[in-house]
């Protein structure tokens, strides 16, 4: 019986988020509809399955994998000062001021929730509804992180502000009530031991940093795909911690989260997270899921009168903790966006469930209440997420085009400027030839200036860029703006040598600081050989409805993903695979990775949406 149960809960698993794609479902998450089948094939409906010790087994394995590959979705970066993160252009093209920062904002917003969170708690205690005060504050606080996530990975928000916080805000909505947590659960559960020794967990995780660090710089060069290293590395990361926080009486949850940030702070590749996510996330975390939905009887749990009060009571207990994060957005999004990110902050279910689970096991909850904030939080994460899609639009800060900055106005550089600027490019250009000024500035924007120093093109604002190109005739010069540019804090440098000699002396210098270089005559010699070579290049080059375009994809919702199945494998034709610098020639069939370089051909219209849409990081 054990095995036809989990064979029913593995079919479940199977054909839910196939389900979902056949019937467009995109307004729930996954993890919602896996409880929702669990409901429905549990005791509550068909009473299909019945838990067993090896499914609760399996089941706990899931929560700690699921809470492993939480720590490990914290990005660290975002807690580093915001000038190291921000160009000079985008801190100047910024809508507020940078006192609004998307870690600032996120420490206000989570602060609210925190004091919402308690006076809520005492309120519930006072009525005499719920009269654990330490529980019902920490669950009120609970963010999910995993669903959060999935929401702002759809609409591609992670590398912009709005994510970032949104982002930050779940992180310590999962980080905070986890500590929480802990503590509880050593001040009030029997086999606590010491709160001191809850810092041996601490140290343990810096001893396995300092220990693996350079883990990943040599593993590339001995990994085999029958050793599979990094996947080892992270269950052995796993066990350890989860066995050192049962050891001094905290909860497992919590070593295995801090044994995802122990992993993510060693720095490992996007192929590693891929197959950690596809162990989780294809076997463990559904079963886990599914099990919760079976384990809640709804015959038994809406019988009591009690508990039918407390599901819209803790429901909007749920939904009020968040909104004092509305005036905190509201200081730097516009009004709907701050309405649609508080309603995504309320979206409630991994914390709880491994909340509810310590907290059955202490018995310090009966399972009507259980029941209750598990139905309460099951509804956050079916209202929260249409709230958010409803509302959210782009912000005017993420509509800015790319900025282009020529330095040098000649036969070189204006007719790229004006081709340019008919895409989603911002073009400007500088001279210092009153006669170039002249002849130019009626057919692209030219300002004309006296020097070309650096301090006077920083003055005017020139290296204020996402792209600078240097195509003055004078290749000294073209280096020294190059260096001082790079110093600035420009992203992307183009230079021009027209001077093999002065190319050759500073060409290694300028690769190593990252400025792409090129020599006019060595790209004639290479397009004359291409000519010869492949006739049809001419046609391509002189199609004025299509060209040639490379872009590196950044955007995890393209990745492992075949070519034919692209959304817009129709509108392109991809004929280069860059990756880890060797050519691949793709087919239908070929997948795309994380990092890939695509060369293709397309409509110029759409080909600037489409690299705009591969290029986001998210």
């Amino acid at each position: 019986m054990d095995q036809v149960s989990l064979v029913i809960i593995l079919l479940a698993a199977l054909l839910i988020p196939l389900i979902m794609a056949k019937f467009k479902i995109n307004s729930l998450p996954t993890a919602v509809m896996e409880i929702i089948v669990g409901i429905v094939i549990g005791p509550s409906v068909f009473n299909f399955v019945n838990t067993s010790d090896l499914i609760s087994q399996l089941s706990t394995i899931g929560v700690i994998v699921l809470l492993f590959l939480s720590g490990l979705e914290i990005d660290f970066s975002l807690f580093k000062k915001r000038r190291t993160a921000l160009t000079p252009l985008e801190q100047k093209n910024a809508v507020n001021t940078p006192k609004y920062s998307p870690v600032r904002l996120s420490v206000y917003a989570y602060s609210t929730i925190i004091v919402l969170s308690l006076l809520l708690a005492a309120a519930f205690k006072v009525s005499g509804l719920f009269s654990d005060f330490w529980l019902a504050a920490i669950l009120f606080g609970t963010i999910s992180l995993g669903i959060v996530i999935a929401a702002l990975k759809e609409q591609e928000l992670l590398s912009k502000a709005f994510g970032q916080t949104i982002l930050l805000i779940s992180v310590f909505g999962e980080l905070v009530p986890m500590m929480g947590l802990t503590l509880y659960a050593s001040v009030y559960g029997s086999n606590s031991q010491s709160l001191w020794l809850l810092l041996l967990i601490l140290a343990v995780a810096a001893l396995l940093l300092l220990r693996f660090k350079p883990f990943f710089r040599f593993y590339q060069n001995i990994n085999k795909s029958t050793t599979q290293l990094d996947i080892r590395l992270a269950f052995f990361l796993i066990v350890t911690m989860v066995t050192v926080a049962e050891s001094v009486g905290a909860e497992n949850i919590l070593g295995a989260f801090v044994a995802g940030i122990v992993l993510k702070l060693l720095n490992p590749s996007e192929t590693t997270r891929e197959r950690l996510d596809a162990i989780g996330y294809g076997f463990f975390i559904p079963i886990f899921f599914i099990t919760t939905g079976v384990d809640l009887n709804l015959r038994t749990l809406l019988t009591s009168g009690k508990t039918l009060l407390l599901i819209p009571l803790f429901f909007l207990a749920y939904m009020v903790a968040k909104i004092g994060g509305y005036w905190v957005l509201k200081l730097r999004f516009k009004q709907a966006n701050a309405l649609a990110g508080t309603a995504l902050t309320a979206t409630t279910m991994t914390m709880v469930l491994a909340v509810l689970r310590v907290a059955k096991s202490m018995k310090t909850i009966t399972s009507d209440q259980s029941g209750a904030f598990l139905l309460a939080a099951l509804l956050t994460c079916v209202i929260s997420p249409l709230i958010f899609n409803k509302f959210y639009s782009a912000e005017k800060e993420d509509l800015v085009k790319t900025a282009v900055h020529f330095i040098g106005a000649n036969l070189s550089t204006v007719p790229v400027a004006q081709q340019l600027r008919k895409g989603w490019y911002d073009v400007s250009m500088y001279t210092n030839h009153p006669e170039n000024y002249q002849t130019y500035h009626a057919q692209v924007p030219v300002t004309l200036m006296e020097n070309f120093t650096a301090q006077d093109l920083q003055d005017h604002g020139v290296f204020d860029t996402d792209i600078l190109v240097l195509g003055h005739i004078d290749a000294e010069r073209n280096y020294e703006l190059a260096k001082a540019a790079k110093a600035y804090g420009v992203r992307r440098i183009i230079v021009r040598f027209e001077d093999r000699n002065v190319l050759n002396e500073h060409e290694d210098e300028l690769r190593e600081l990252g400025v792409e270089v090129y020599n006019t005559p060595e790209a004639n010699i290479t397009l004359l050989r291409a000519l010869i070579e492949s006739p049809s290049t001419l046609l391509l080059l002189n199609d004025t409805e299509n060209s040639i375009y490379e872009v590196r994809v950044l955007n995890h919702l393209y990745t492992d993903v075949q070519i034919k199945n692209l959304q817009f494998a129709q509108d392109i034709t991809i004929s280069q695979v860059i990756r880890n610098r060797k050519l691949i020639a793709p087919n239908g069939n070929t997948t795309i990775m994380y990092g890939d370089h695509l060369i293709f051909t397309g409509n110029k219209q759409t080909a600037a949406q489409i690299r705009q849409a591969l290029a986001t990081a998210n």
